[in-house]
């Protein structure tokens, strides 16, 4: 998905209120760093420190990436396609 402004690490997704993939090595970035958090609070935090731990930590990642998504990508709207 190409947009307008190439300034946008995350473009919105044609159909519905999201963003789609990152068209960024940025957005590529983050959404590596994002799917490192979840992997290691459900591989290593989540055995030593049970599940509460674990999921206010992806809990956490995903505050982060949805931040992230509203300050760096497109502005959200809904839409209904082409």
């Amino acid at each position: 998905m190409k947009t307008k402004d190439n300034n946008y690490w995350f473009p919105a997704k044609t159909c519905g209120w999201s963003w789609g993939i990152p068209n960024s090595w940025h957005g590529w970035v983050v959404l590596a760093v994002y799917l490192l958090a979840i992997l290691l609070m459900t591989g290593l935090v989540q055995p030593v420190y049970g599940n509460q731990v674990s999921l206010i930590g992806i809990c956490a990642a995903s505050l982060v990436l949805i931040a992230v998504c509203w300050l760096k990508g497109e502005p959200p709207r809904w839409r209904w396609g082409r």
